[in-house]
């Protein structure tokens, strides 16, 4: 795979993925800077933080399962609030099915790794019409991919082996909060989109008071049914941005 990509940094569609990604890189890098500190804060060996840090790759999961794993919650409480939080790619995937299809599976399989949320954003933006273009598609996605990623993994890096020396009154709790914030709003394309959120927050947090950060499921699962009950019933108002998920 590594002898594909010096032909897509030199194509054009690379240069526009990555300028499209560089405007949103601040609140990735806040992120995964709050996220590297939490995870070291939460008991992680620096050594599991950095394995976890590289091979997840997926910031929402990971901040959702450092509570649990602090609290010793049982694993299955863990896999579930992760399988939940993730199953926003399973949507991914079917929209990037009309595009990616016909690469190889390895490739695909690759590309899996680095796709994340404002990636796919971002490429749905660029290529509404879903008919595969790989010579066009792939080089813009690893373009997006390289800012991304990098954006993630540097600030989140630096989080865990400077963990110990950053005071937790800092409020680095709250910043992460404020990044969330301003990414998900990013992901708010559609009347349907924004009641879905709005159902998962009221959810959360009418269920703060249940053991074992349940309260994320009872929010994800109100948010999943919202979201479903829109579609069937109420047509989208608005553009879509992102395929009218609920994130």
């Amino acid at each position: 795979m590594a002898d594909l990509l010096p032909a897509h940094w030199r194509h054009p569609e690379f240069k526009q993925g990555a300028k499209d990604m560089v405007g949103i890189t601040l609140g990735i890098s806040a992120w995964g800077l709050v996220t590297g500190v939490a995870m070291v804060k939460s008991g992680l060996s620096v050594g599991m933080a950095l394995f976890m840090s590289l091979v997840v790759f997926a910031g929402s999961s990971q901040l959702a399962s450092l509570p649990l794993i602090a609290s010793g919650a049982p694993l299955w409480v863990l896999w579930a609030t992760s399988f939940c939080v993730n199953l926003r790619f399973v949507i991914f995937s079917t929209q990037w099915r009309h595009y990616l299809a016909p690469l190889p599976r390895r490739q695909r399989l690759w590309i899996a790794y680095f796709a994340a949320d404002l990636n796919y954003v971002a490429f749905l933006k660029r290529f509404p019409e879903m008919k595969p273009d790989p010579e066009r598609q792939v080089p813009y996605f690893w373009g997006g991919v390289a800012i991304n990623w990098v954006a993630w993994q540097l600030p989140a890096i630096a989080g865990i082996l400077l963990a110990d020396r950053i005071p937790t009154n800092w409020g680095l709790g709250f910043a992460g909060v404020l990044a969330l914030l301003g990414l998900s709003y990013s992901l708010l394309g559609n009347r349907n989109s924004w009641v879905s959120a709005a159902v998962a927050a009221c959810a959360a947090v009418a269920a703060y008071g249940l053991p074992l950060r349940l309260n994320i499921l009872v929010a994800i699962a109100a948010a999943v049914a919202a979201g479903l009950m829109m579609e069937r019933w109420v047509p989208p108002g608005g553009p879509t941005a992102h395929g009218g998920r609920p994130t």
